[in-house]
């Protein structure tokens, strides 16, 4: 049948930054200013267009993309029919509640000239402030 996620009840902390975040893999990253939420489908197609810009800006599959973020809530809802006492719901998608100060991708082989460029395109495509962090 596939994976088998759990029902939870977590609630994240909003306030507070995450400290001592440092880059291990790559030679740059890009770090969330602010704290938000992300979904399973929201995340996997923003890794797969960061792949494709990559490929058709450095005409290259040299450089290496890192993704450094675990799904780990998973969110339900209830049909809009449905009276109270009935449980909790199914499960309809995963999601991971980025904190501020937390890195989302590392980058390898990445030039200068194209810095600025990749953080506004994926600053469009997520709801969440994005730095760019050199090693």
């Amino acid at each position: 049948m596939g994976q088998i996620y759990k029902k939870t009840h977590n609630k994240y902390k909003i306030k507070g930054k995450k400290k001592f975040n440092f880059l291990t893999f790559g030679s740059c990253g890009l770090k969330a200013i602010s704290c938000g939420r992300i979904t399973k489908e929201k995340w996997e197609s923003v890794q797969w267009v960061l792949r494709k810009k990559f490929k058709a800006e450095l005409n290259t599959k040299q450089n290496k993309i890192w993704n450094l973020i675990e799904l780990n809530n998973s969110l339900t809802k209830l049909s809009l029919e449905s009276r109270m006492g009935k449980g909790k719901g199914l499960i309809y998608t995963q999601s991971k509640f980025v904190r501020e100060g937390s890195l989302l991708f590392e980058f390898d082989s990445f030039p200068q000239q194209f810095q600025k460029e990749i953080i506004k395109f994926m600053q469009s495509r997520i709801s969440i402030k994005l730095q760019l962090v050199k090693f």
